[in-house]
């Protein structure tokens, strides 16, 4: 871990990344492509050393409130949060501010901040969206086996829901020849169904790999499922988006157990949702006390 200084804070659409890096250890992190010019080792986690203080200048200087996203491209729930806690400074100041926040994780962790969360639900929006890839236990402990496992994020989703906090869950990416199954498939759009999921986001079954995540994943192959690169090499080449053969079969039964149970699935739509800002009026928010 290293600190780094930073300008600014915020993208032009209000993505904000409090650090860059990541200890969870996915085999398919897209964030470990060279072409984000991270200049230090992926694991070696650069913290943006004012990362609170540059967000409430730049939330003060904002003409209009707007919803803020975070965790694209790191986890802001890495471990290191638990002792930073810029996460959740952060959200005090996005709570005072009156803005409202998207967040995406896979980490448990977000439970500690459930009282932020709610404050800022109470006055506009807050979206938690957890990504969940692999129903089996086991086998998501070996593709993501730093964090939180799916059935604990399962249960982060419940307790949102108990809270009146709306979720979304990214359903990507789906292994070929690993969890493109019907079985893994429909094992979480059930933990999506009783969670009461606002909207699942899937592009296809499959993956995508560029340099610097690729070679990445091709090593945890070895490491984990012998023989399987050279069977990646032979259908896929060198190809940027590898598809799954069962992509067809199990992108209709996405769509169709979303639609009987009204959850959103067209991606187009989620965004918008995930960037709509809401402000709640006053008798709203005295009703919720």
């Amino acid at each position: 871990m290293h600190y780094k200084e930073y300008k600014t804070i915020l993208s032009p659409r209000n993505g904000m990344n409090i650090y860059r890096g990541c200890s969870h250890g996915c085999i398919y992190c897209d964030s470990r492509s060279k072409c984000y010019n991270m200049d230090h080792d992926f694991e070696d986690i650069e913290v943006k050393l004012n990362a609170p203080e540059m967000l409430e200048a730049t939330l003060k200087s904002k003409r209009k409130k707007g919803m803020i996203s975070t965790g694209a491209m790191s986890d802001p729930y890495i471990p290191l949060e638990a002792e930073l806690q810029y996460t959740r400074r952060c959200l005090e100041i996005i709570d005072r501010s009156g803005f409202g926040i998207a967040i995406l994780t896979k980490s448990h962790t977000i439970l500690r901040d459930l009282d932020l969360l709610k404050s800022i639900n109470s006055k506009t929006k807050t979206v938690v969206q957890m990504t969940l890839t692999t129903f089996d236990e086991d086998l998501c402990r070996v593709i993501e086996p730093n964090v939180s496992t799916t059935r604990e994020r399962f249960e982060v989703l419940k307790i949102m829901r108990e809270h009146g906090i709306p979720t979304v869950v990214w359903l990507v990416p789906v292994l070929p020849f690993i969890n493109d199954t019907e079985e893994n498939l429909r094992g979480i759009l059930e933990y999506c169904i009783e969670a009461g999921v606002y909207g699942i986001l899937n592009f296809g079954i499959g993956v995508t790999l560029r340099e610097g995540n690729r070679e990445y994943f091709y090593q945890k192959l070895d490491e984990h499922f012998p023989g399987l690169r050279k069977k990646y090499h032979q259908k896929y080449g060198y190809s940027y988006v590898l598809s799954s053969d069962h992509n067809n079969k199990l992108m209709s039964i996405f769509h169709a157990e979303c639609a009987k149970h009204g959850i959103e699935s067209n991606s187009k739509r989620i965004f918008e949702y995930l960037r709509t800002f809401e402000e709640k009026n006053s008798y709203e928010q005295m009703s919720l006390f």
